[in-house]
């Protein structure tokens, strides 16, 4: 059902529009047959159309166009927005005033597509508010048919999939010069990767499967599968996405790894691509890498106030190792971007070594390993120190070689910030000293230890507050009383969302700082056990306990703490 419905039905029988009978009926039916309840105001003719359009861009602040089929839009307007953007948010541009341009919407309500607009336009985006039908039309009138999957399928015959496409290369989508047999095949890629723009999508798997060609698309650390095309086409679509991240098409019988860079609707992105074979065929993943996410502060991360103030302590230290731990895809190359982000002043010489580099940052030398030369960690870090650098950060640590240099590094007056793969923070002590490293010298140098994951976050369009079962608040470790001031909130589920009641993520931390106390405990090898036992005895938040902060402070479910904290002993 719209969650919408609710509030449009209080607003237009708040106002008189409708009587309270009309109203609970047409809830009841927009319910029970799922459908927007303006469709069912209208069919029952409880209320003309019109009346509900112009009630609710009054009660917006919103111009009503009662006759947007007739009027006259100038060529110059239509091209301030592109006909993927019209079909995809289905709006028209209607006119510009300065640096505003104000844009026909059906559903006054769609906060989101106006945000959007707004940021892909880089203007000012005002709403104007008329029928669907309307726009329909003039979106019909003025710009050629939208690409969609089914209209892709509609030129992909079997004649026209051009098998042995020879043209590669990243750049615009859709600017590469086709010829009559590689443009079909060409769209449908170029559109797998703008739905997963669009859809927030981080990663994109297309999996051969024995009698299909199988696309998922990963948000928010969920896969969701979409739309596939046909097992007819995997041959050429995985053709071209290896033509694309320069890697030989020849060779099907090992791994490869290749990177695309491309511009998508105005945003510059890169895509690291990896291939695998199997069973039925080459297996294909794309992580999406979007250069706005180097944005991101602490804040944004997910560190509340208490937290970030120990965050900013730490990276303003003159020298030693902060490690950020978890598994892969719990965001830890974003909290270390982050992190350089708010250090990476005129004053100060920051150096990373990458395997990739992911993003590139303005005012930070990067380093981007590469094995085959001989440019391995190790060697990269013998020459990066004679350039002086204030700040290094490494990849990963991941051999003894590697973590010596860092320690060395660490002690002569560098900050160094590094990730290891450990479930926990006090883990990756005893990670550090199995590499090969000796116990003082991970004593000595290592300041603190980060433990993420990523949750999901509750989609702030669709939040709504609940009250929380006994269960909750025994999860919670609280009573009746102490909820009493607290709120816990979920996701109804929205268009905004696609009804999942999550949108983004956040990070939930075990930060371990090593003090005095934890030093002996290193230098004496004690298990990761009594690290850990001590570590709370300073007051180390395990993820779970940081995570149900989180839930209490309306940011996340306990659902996803759950999920992602199975086995962590609060």
């Amino acid at each position: 059902m719209n969650a919408n419905n609710d509030y449009i039905i209080e607003i237009l029988s708040g106002l008189g529009v409708i009587d309270h009978a009309e109203a609970e009926q047409a809830l009841a039916k927009a319910e029970l047959e799922d459908e927007d309840v303006i469709e069912i105001l209208v069919r029952e003719e409880y209320v003309e159309r019109e009346v509900v359009m112009k009630t609710l861009a009054s009660q917006f602040g919103m111009e009503y166009l009662p006759n947007l089929s007739s009027l006259e839009i100038s060529q110059e307007v239509i091209d301030l927005i592109s006909s993927d953007a019209a079909h995809r948010y289905k709006v028209i541009p209607v006119y510009q005033v300065d640096d505003t341009i104000k844009v026909a919407v059906s559903d006054p309500l769609d906060v989101d597509t106006i945000d959007s607009l707004q940021y892909l336009l880089n203007l000012n985006v005002e709403g104007v508010v008329a029928s669907a039908a309307d726009i329909e039309k003039k979106i019909e009138l003025h710009y050629e048919r939208a690409g969609t999957m089914d209209t892709m399928m509609e030129e992909l015959t079997e004649g026209s999939v051009g098998a042995d496409t020879k043209r590669g290369g990243g750049g615009r989508i859709g600017e590469e010069e086709l010829t009559e047999d590689d443009a079909p095949i060409i769209k449908l890629v170029s559109l797998l990767i703008i739905e997963a723009f669009r859809s927030r999508a981080s990663d994109i798997h297309i999996e051969p499967m024995e009698k299909e060609l199988r696309v998922r698309y990963r948000i928010d650390g969920v896969l969701h599968e979409v739309e596939c095309p046909p097992k007819r086409l995997q041959s050429a679509i995985i053709q071209r996405l290896k033509i694309m991240s320069h890697m030989s098409i020849a060779e099907k019988r090992v791994p490869q790894d290749g990177r695309i860079q491309i511009n998508v609707m105005g945003r510059d992105l890169d895509l690291r691509v990896s291939t695998v074979p199997a069973s039925h065929g080459e297996s294909i993943v794309m992580r999406i890498l979007d250069k706005d996410n180097l944005s991101m502060g602490l804040p944004q991360l997910g560190f509340l106030s208490d937290d970030k103030a120990t965050f900013d302590k730490l990276i303003g230290l003159a020298d030693g190792i902060i490690l950020v731990t978890g598994p892969t895809g719990s965001g830890k190359s974003t909290t270390l971007y982050a992190c350089l982000n708010e250090i990476n002043l005129p004053d100060r010489k920051i150096i990373t070594v990458e395997e990739p580099v992911e993003y590139e940052v303005d005012g930070i030398n990067q380093v981007g390993v590469r094995a085959d030369i001989g440019l391995t960690f190790a060697a990269a870090l013998k020459s990066i120190l004679r350039q002086a650098p204030n700040i290094i950060m490494i990849g990963e640590i991941r051999d003894m070689e590697t973590a010596e240099i860092a320690v060395n590094a660490s002690l002569t007056g560098h900050l160094v910030f590094s990730t290891l793969h450990t479930n926990d923070a006090p883990s990756a002590v005893t990670r550090m000293v199995d590499i090969g490293l000796k116990p003082f010298l991970v004593a000595s140098s290592v300041r603190a230890i980060i433990a993420q994951r990523l949750v999901r976050s509750i989609c702030d369009r669709c939040k709504e507050e609940y009250e929380p079962s006994t269960k909750d608040m025994r999860l919670l470790g609280t009573n009746a009383d102490q909820m009493q001031e607290a709120k816990l909130y979920r996701g109804a589920g929205c268009s905004a969302c696609s009804q999942t009641g999550y949108k983004g993520r956040i990070g939930i931390f075990e930060i371990f700082l090593i003090n005095e106390e934890v030093q002996h405990l290193i230098f004496d090898q004690v298990p990761s056990s009594v690290l850990r036992v001590k570590a709370r005895e300073l007051g180390m938040r395990t993820l779970r306990e940081d995570g149900l902060r989180k839930v209490i402070a309306g940011m996340t479910t306990l659902e996803e703490v759950f999920r992602v904290t199975v086995g962590d002993e609060v």
